[in-house]
């Protein structure tokens, strides 16, 4: 397997082999959380499990944002949920992009089932961590990008930071980064704002 991230940090990401996978051969050997198929690499997650940091930022955004979403024609889901990201109109064993955002926004019901998502999220959010954060921000960004993924949030927690990208003309144009402070409103959703006061207020005391 080929490391892409510092040696020793948490969760690296590892290339699994050198074979080229599509959908069909996601679902023989994919675990439940962690792993991606990105251009027919498959990428999967070493152990231990996200930090607690991760998991309360994703769980407070997913958590306001269901709130905001209550009785509006709107879906948001928080990983482990695959989305599935065809490059035209293959059929599903065929497709070769595969991703777990941490949370993320439908507004399409077609687009959703049961074993999860074919097609791009209107919006979605990464929390970074420093072993995930290359992977995050320069394999799975593009890909996003080229699915037509409108608004992506990328999270950084230890800067206490959000980078932004919203896509313009089919590209996404030059990132906002933003405090994590105020309220911050999401564009491709409308009447939805995530509260950074809130959220932070929510973290353990011990987090960095």
């Amino acid at each position: 397997m080929t490391r892409i991230n510092t040696a020793g940090m948490p969760m690296p990401v590892l290339k699994r082999d050198a074979d080229y996978h599509t959908y069909a051969d996601y679902l023989v050997w994919s675990r439940t959380y962690g792993d991606e198929l990105i251009d027919g690499t498959a990428w999967v997650r070493e152990p231990p499990s996200p930090t607690m940091l991760h998991q309360v930022i994703a769980a407070e955004i997913y958590r306001q944002i269901g709130n905001a979403l209550e009785n509006q024609p709107y879906h948001v889901f928080l990983a482990p949920f695959d989305v599935r990201l065809p490059k035209s109109t293959e059929a599903d064993d065929l497709v070769d992009t595969v991703v777990q955002p941490d949370v993320f926004i439908v507004s399409d019901p077609r687009k959703i089932e049961t074993r999860g998502v074919r097609g791009a999220p209107d919006w979605l959010v990464e929390v970074l961590s420093p072993s995930t954060a290359r992977h995050d921000q320069f394999v799975k960004l593009p890909r996003y990008e080229r699915a037509g993924v409108r608004e992506v949030w990328l999270i950084h927690p230890a800067k206490r930071t959000v980078t932004i990208y919203r896509l313009e003309a089919g590209s996404y144009g030059h990132p906002t980064v933003l405090e994590l402070k105020g309220q911050t409103q999401i564009t491709a959703v409308p009447n939805v704002t995530v509260d950074w006061d809130r959220l932070l207020a929510r973290l353990p005391t011990t987090a960095d």
